[in-house]
């Protein structure tokens, strides 16, 4: 049997392509109804409705409360789509609001009860929309990592953010990619004092906060105040957070499963590429499954797995020969890799 980790995507990863995933993958009607009769209670548009809109809205689908449900509910129909009888899924992971919906793959919540997670948390995310976020790129072009440049850039963010009136962070450490935040002055400062590249970088990121900074406190009191610890138990299988650590199966206090959740998940930096090294140094799987929507972290969990020399991958060439090969990476957002698995 193939052994696989599971990787969850975050915000931005469903646009205009996958208007309709919903539609074309989620095969559990009584589970998206569910998830359609909290949305409506809280009235706000129906995951159904985003889904089989007639246009897709940069307005209207990338407000948070409107992303996060839509990319927690195609990440869930994913999970369910793959054929576990040879497919064992070893571990679980996510990047950013993607733990939100790990969680629920693991079995640390229920189906449901991760989407009220996902939904409040990206609804009181835009409701106070405090600060932004922009991307940059740190690897080079041929995604070969570049440890002083990432440093220079890494040291170059903390200056500004040290200026009076300014505030920036690293938000996500994501693959080739650093993805910043903070408020409007920091990040002026930083688009101003670096050179573009690729004709589209820095990169501001639509209807984004400051995420995983501590702009975004208040957010995660609100959080703790609706959510309650006891939404939480012990997951099914071994789940790998934004810093790296591993819950355990039966071994997992989910009190703090719940604080870190809505504490250091809201406030603090998230390290993707330090999760993807920990799924594959612990638990060595043959593949790793990305599930949908969209397949636009393939790059940085690519550049992540290159950045630890994974299976002697060195640059992007290297990865793409090794996926002609034998493939080690699974987008199920894209139909060429969805049968691999599902």
């Amino acid at each position: 049997m193939t052994t696989a980790v599971l990787i969850c995507p975050g915000r931005g990863t469903y646009g205009q392509g996958e208007l309709g995933y919903l539609a074309r993958h989620f095969r559990d009607a009584t589970l998206l109804g569910e998830f359609d009769a909290i949305r409506t209670t809280a009235g706000q548009d129906s995951v159904t409705a985003l889904d089989t809109a007639q246009r897709y809205s940069t307005t209207r689908h990338t407000r948070g409360e409107n992303a996060s449900a839509l990319i927690f509910a195609a990440g869930l129909g994913d999970f369910a789509a793959i054929d576990q009888d040879k497919v064992e899924i070893v571990a679980v992971t996510g990047n950013s609001m993607g733990w939100y919906t790990a969680l629920a793959c693991a079995g640390a919540v229920t189906p449901t009860d991760g989407f009220t997670v996902a939904n409040t948390m990206g609804t009181l995310m835009q409701q106070a929309l405090i600060g932004g976020q922009l991307i940059y790129p740190v690897a080079c072009e041929d995604w070969r990592p570049d440890p002083k440049r990432k440093a220079d850039l890494l040291a170059h963010v903390a200056e500004i953010g040290a200026r009076p009136g300014h505030t920036l962070a690293l938000s996500i450490d994501l693959g080739g990619m650093l993805v910043l935040a903070g408020d409007e002055a920091g990040l002026e400062a930083f688009t101003a004092s670096v050179p573009r590249l690729q004709g589209r970088f820095p990169m501001r990121l639509a209807n984004h906060a400051a995420f995983h900074t501590n702009l975004q406190a208040p957010v995660a009191e609100r959080g703790r105040a609706r959510l309650a610890p006891d939404l939480f138990g012990q997951p099914d299988r071994p789940l790998i957070d934004g810093r790296g650590a591993i819950w355990w199966p039966g071994a997992c206090d989910t009190h703090a499963m719940w604080d870190y959740t809505l504490g250091h998940q809201v406030t603090e930096a998230y390290n993707f590429n330090h999760a993807l090294t920990v799924a594959s140094r612990e638990f060595a799987p043959d593949l790793f499954i990305l599930v949908g929507p969209g397949d636009t972290l393939g790059g940085a969990v690519a550049q992540s797995l290159i950045a630890e020399g994974w299976r002697g991958m060195a640059d992007k060439k290297g990865f793409v020969d090794r996926q002609g090969d034998t493939p080690v990476l699974v987008s199920m957002g894209r139909t060429d890799q969805r049968g691999a698995v599902a």
